[in-house]
């Protein structure tokens, strides 16, 4: 069982630097960072790049994974990302994650000028990205012509520090993207079920969220693979129960127990950033780091 953390980068560096020490401190598994150009309530406030965050978080950090949650095609072309990937995991000594989806409709999907993508169009784009990501993160030399990328003699020499490339954590639920996460993905990643957010009950989200492991293990089988080799890893925040199980300890434990107990193996919860929608007491939030996994006997 682990645990890990999201920091969102709204902070300038001076300050959002401590942040990050503060979560390797706390002893935390993993730190993360959304990849979007702005997102929902904090569109109109500060809001930085992800890779250069990261970048700067592994120069203060020293054991902690460090990754994204999630990158996708919105904004993001294979080739300069790959480029920008080996970099970051050379820099963290070989620490970084890419969490990794299709994207979805919110600012990301049209500040370059385009028309927001359909569920089937990110889903198409998706297809493609992926497995090109992977050809350019494995092998020195890289030419390709899709249907929405290109690639001509694309080089990444040295390539990644993880060999043979660093791990993937594919954010998907349907089955195009659950076949994506069997075939190239080191983890899996859930939010839930979205459409239980706002009026479904925390045992109709955990009961989805064994459909969705269900048919990521049929994914596996299909594709030769035992599903047991991918971690789980559940980004807390946007079920039914949404900011209540970092009301308290006891309720941390209680809802990590339940989650668990389905088969997740990481645990992700949102850093503290006052009146927002990832508000919590500091406080609670540091016991949690330090003492929800002995209490679980993890």
């Amino acid at each position: 069982m682990r645990l890990s953390t999201v920091i969102l980068p709204i902070h300038r560096w001076a300050e959002g630097q401590k942040i990050w020490r503060q979560a390797e401190d706390l002893g935390f598994h993993a730190a993360y960072t959304y990849d979007h150009l702005s997102w929902r309530s904090f569109r109109d406030g500060p809001w930085f790049g992800a890779i250069p965050t990261l970048t700067a978080a592994a120069a203060v950090t020293q054991s902690m994974r460090l990754g994204t949650l999630v990158t996708s095609p919105n904004f993001r072309h294979p080739v300069t990302l790959a480029k920008d990937l080996i970099s970051l995991d050379d820099v963290s000594g070989g620490r970084f994650t890419l969490g990794i989806g299709a994207g979805g409709t919110g600012f990301d999907a049209t500040a370059l000028g385009q028309e927001s993508w359909t569920p089937r169009e990110r889903a198409d784009r998706f297809a493609e990205f992926v497995p090109l990501l992977d050809r350019l993160l494995t092998e020195d030399s890289v030419t390709h012509e899709g249907a929405f990328y290109s690639a001509v003699e694309a080089r990444n020499i040295p390539g990644c520090v993880q060999r043979p490339r660093l791990p993937f954590a594919v954010a998907a639920t349907g089955p195009r993207g659950l076949k994506l996460a069997a075939r190239y993905g080191q983890a899996w990643v859930t939010t839930g079920d979205p459409k239980l957010f706002e009026t479904g009950t925390p045992e109709q989200s955990r009961q989805a969220m064994r459909g969705q492991m269900d048919k990521l293990a049929e994914a596996c089988a299909d594709g030769g693979r035992d599903v047991s080799g991918l971690e789980k890893v559940l980004l807390t925040g946007f079920t039914p129960e949404r900011g209540r199980p970092l009301e308290s300890l006891d309720a941390f434990v209680d809802f990590a127990g339940r989650h668990f107990a389905l088969g997740f193996t990481e645990l992700v919860v949102h850093a503290p950033i006052p009146d927002s929608d990832f508000a919590a007491d500091r406080t609670v939030f540091e016991r949690i780091a330090t003492e929800a996994l002995a209490q679980l006997g993890g």
